[in-house]
């Protein structure tokens, strides 16, 4: 997530997160105690790098969002490269299998990036309204911070965390199918993989016996497909602060695999480049109310350098084909890569 000079000194550093847009930065940091102080922050957790967290001076409703200075322009469609072919792909699930089949582990997200040259004074603000109009998603986000080497534009269509004061609360998605498809076995079986794992993390820092699973795997439309979707709630204990919170649960399990940190060991061997802001996590922070809520990175752009950079991926189970999960990672993407790679009407 490297900035460039040209987009440092041209950029206004702003955040779309969360319903209200963002501006007057007032300082960024990676501490995330500084969650624990005052005022209103736009929070980045990249899935391998260190937190960005940056505290705005003022916000206001998405409904007066400014203009971006132009229209989006993407890159051409055929010059998106991804770091894994399909033959690398298959490669990677026969390998996850064996460590499935040793025990080791039971489900990992294995993802690839695709990349582009970045356009000409590329905007996340456009990009993001290209993306908000042709994808609309419950969790939409766009943060320029330039000068901290963030840039992104989001259409996550999934809650990582929404804390309410001690309330706290999540929705993995994992299961995947063309619009009023069917969801297979393996689906409903990686879904409810995932939602115990998320119990596990968020018994960590709530009340015992508070815990609890009020709805499990149900069926959600998003432009081009449908998810499964569960939910998980949890009553913090007394004094735990987001740090805590954020090192009991993060990285998101839909996007790791189970058990996690076996999962996430395996993904470091597999995965040819780091994830960067994909598969973590985008969101917002009002630490005067104890409030926040966090999207898991997918369905996400972000400039690397002079690339736009894209990631897709899928859970690999024992009974995954390294054929359909392709197809996945493919159907995943198609969409918001055509919209990126749009041109003004």
């Amino acid at each position: 997530m490297n900035p460039t000079t040209l987009s440092a000194q041209r950029i206004e550093p702003l955040a779309v997160v969360g319903g209200m847009v963002a501006s007057g930065l007032m300082d960024v940091t990676s501490d995330l105690t500084a969650l624990e102080s005052e005022g209103w922050w736009a929070v980045v957790l990249p899935f391998d790098a260190p937190p960005v967290c940056a505290r705005f001076e003022r916000r206001r409703p998405t409904a007066s969002l400014p203009r971006p200075p132009h229209q989006w322009t993407g890159p051409p469609a055929d010059s998106w490269s991804s770091s894994l072919t399909q033959s690398d792909f298959s490669d990677r699930v026969a390998l996850i299998r064996d460590a499935i089949a040793a025990g080791d582990v039971y489900q990992v997200n294995l993802t690839r990036r695709l990349s582009a040259p970045l356009p000409h004074d590329a905007s996340m603000l456009a990009l993001g309204e290209q993306l908000a109009s042709g994808n609309p998603a419950p969790f939409q986000a766009v943060i320029e911070l330039p000068e901290a080497g963030v840039r992104i534009a989001s259409a996550s269509p999934e809650l990582f965390l929404t804390r309410d004061h001690s309330r706290i609360r999540s929705a993995p998605i994992k299961g995947t199918t063309a619009t009023a498809g069917v969801f297979s076995e393996k689906d409903c079986a990686e879904n409810i993989m995932i939602v115990d794992l998320v119990r596990n993390d968020f018994g960590r820092v709530c009340k015992p016996g508070s815990v609890v699973v009020p709805n499990l795997l149900e069926r959600q439309h998003h432009p081009g497909l449908d998810h499964l979707v569960s939910t998980v709630e949890g009553e913090l204990r007394p004094h735990v602060t987001w740090s805590d919170l954020i090192d009991a649960t993060f990285a998101p399990g839909s996007v790791t695999g189970a058990p996690k940190i076996a999962a996430v060991k395996k993904i470091h061997e597999l995965e040819p480049v780091d994830r960067g802001v994909y598969c973590g996590a985008i969101g917002w922070v009002d630490a005067d109310r104890a409030i926040g809520e966090f999207n898991v990175a997918i369905r996400t752009f972000w400039v690397e350098g002079d690339q736009l950079c894209f990631g897709t991926g899928g859970a690999i189970t024992w009974d995954s084909t390294a054929d359909d999960e392709w197809a996945e990672t493919e159907l995943k993407a198609a969409r918001l890569i055509s919209l990126a790679s749009g041109r003004p009407s």
